[in-house]
């Protein structure tokens, strides 16, 4: 038995059946029972619109008696944090921070303090590349406005002046952040969804739930044990198979990554861009130089957490593939395929950096 694409993609453009071996899914909402039977052959997706996206759970029917409770308990993390890291909501922590930080120190929930923590780890780590406080530069941009426009040198030296991980100071001992300009504000989409799907893999895993694929969007998966394949006959799955989207091509999937206990992080600027003057502006922008990024087509991350894949597949997008190279050299844990524009501009150029044969397949491209 087989179903037809849907629009839900786990990598953006890729039917939810290349994450799922085109096994048919059992749509359940809360509280319903599953009418498929039991054993495994069939996947039970419980699903809720957060962070502007659709968060989905697939769970083999028929292994858990709890999945569903779990998979509510799972998606009330992911509105909680939401509700916490928003930059959109204006009752959010991240958005009474903005508003209060440049004033003095502000007590944060451990949840933000930890967030912001990693992320200003991360961007020393990457030099830069991602940075959380380059929210002037998204606006400077036009893309605050969901449009887009080219700032002067001048706008562009201006918000430059308001970016760095240097303008947050962070006291644990207060749990407390303060920004030692006014104008410095953050916004944390480049890692929020991730955070929020490993914390609410830990409500999964708390309530015996050990073999889920749960994704955010078309960016952001986790995935727990295995997926079980149909049939008696059917050899065991070692994990989850996921697509992975060519970026030029909207119908055609470049290869395949499988994960167990692993999480991935795509991002790219395919769909979000405007073009002024016959060039074309992607979203996804240099903190360091403040302009968008250019020698990346899309980015996707394999690493031990969501937040992780999340916040390096945009450093990655930013930094190219030599600095890639060289992170993912010294640290044997991440994984990365980046794909970017072929010399002359015509097709495209796919790198690893730390994938097995057996953890990607390339169909070619």
């Amino acid at each position: 038995m087989t179903r037809k694409s849907t629009r839900r993609d786990f990598l953006r453009g890729i039917p939810a059946g290349d994450a799922a071996s085109d096994a048919p899914r059992a749509r359940q909402g809360p509280g319903q029972a599953s009418d498929q039977p039991p054993g495994g052959s069939y996947l039970i997706e419980v699903s809720r619109a957060a962070m502007a996206c659709r968060f989905e759970l697939l769970f083999n029917a028929g292994q858990y008696p709890n999945d569903t409770e779990a998979a509510v308990a799972a998606l009330d993390v992911v509105e909680k944090l939401e509700s916490q890291l928003s930059y959109f909501r204006p009752t959010s922590e991240i958005s009474r921070l903005n508003l209060l930080g440049g004033d003095g120190p502000v007590p944060v929930s451990q949840e933000v303090f930890d967030l912001l923590a990693l992320a200003l780890d991360l961007s020393r780590q990457t030099g830069g590349a991602i940075d959380v406080t380059s929210t002037p530069l998204w606006e400077a941009w036009g893309f605050a406005r969901r449009g887009g426009t080219v700032p002067t040198e001048d706008e562009l030296a201006a918000a430059l002046e308001h970016v760095g991980n240097h303008l947050v100071e962070l006291d644990p001992g207060q749990r407390t952040v303060h920004f030692k300009h006014p104008a410095v504000r953050l916004n944390l989409g480049s890692l929020g969804k991730g955070y929020a799907l490993d914390w609410a893999a830990e409500v999964l895993r708390s309530a015996g739930v050990a073999d889920f694929l749960f994704h955010g969007g078309q960016s952001s998966v986790l995935a727990r044990g295995s997926e079980l394949k149909q049939g008696a006959e059917a050899p065991p799955s070692e994990g989850w198979t996921i697509g992975v989207r060519h970026p030029l091509r909207p119908d055609q999937r470049l290869g395949e990554i499988r994960l167990r206990n692993r999480s991935l992080g795509t991002s790219g600027a395919t769909f979000q861009y405007f073009r002024h003057k016959g060039r074309r502006y992607g979203h996804i922008l240099d903190p360091r130089s403040g302009r968008p990024a250019e020698r990346v087509l899309t980015s996707t991350v394999v690493a031990p957490s969501a937040t992780l894949a999340d916040a390096l597949s945009t450093a990655f997008f930013v930094m190219g593939p030599e600095q890639t190279a060289e992170f993912c050299r010294t640290r044997p844990e991440i994984a990365a395929l980046l794909v970017c524009p072929a010399e002359g501009g015509r097709g495209i150029r796919v790198q690893t950096f730390g994938l097995h044969d057996e953890l990607v397949l390339l169909e070619g491209g």
